[in-house]
């Protein structure tokens, strides 16, 4: 009778596959981000565990936020959520740290466009 031993490297690679695959349902159903506000922002925490920052993605368009992993990444993460406010692109942040995504989304003040006019 002959045995065949299971290679290290094809056992090592199933098994990083599958995980992966764990890891992306994970994400692909815990798409609700945790979301505080206060008078002048939001704030949003997501979980995209195992997403390099260099791999993210976040576009901020009127009041809708975007975020979206690079094509090339290990781990794909997709999410759009619309806040009820318009948010201001220049003084928001994000950080990410430990697999935890932190935005701070900074509410656009309303700008007055009214102007006076004389009464001749």
């Amino acid at each position: 009778m002959f045995l065949s031993p299971v290679s290290a490297p094809s056992y090592r690679r199933a098994s990083t596959a599958s995980f992966d695959r764990f890891i992306d349902g994970v994400l692909k159903t815990k798409n609700t981000p945790s979301v505080e506000q206060d008078e002048r922002s939001y704030k949003l925490q997501i979980d995209v565990p195992g997403v390099p920052r260099d791999q993210l993605n976040i576009s901020i368009e009127g009041q809708v936020v975007r975020i979206k992993t690079s094509e090339q990444a290990k781990r794909h993460y997709s999410g759009g959520y619309e806040l009820p406010e318009e948010i201001d692109a220049s003084s928001s942040t994000a950080k990410l740290e430990d697999g935890v995504l932190y935005l701070t989304l900074t509410k656009k003040v309303p700008v007055s466009r009214a102007t006076t006019l004389p009464i001749l």
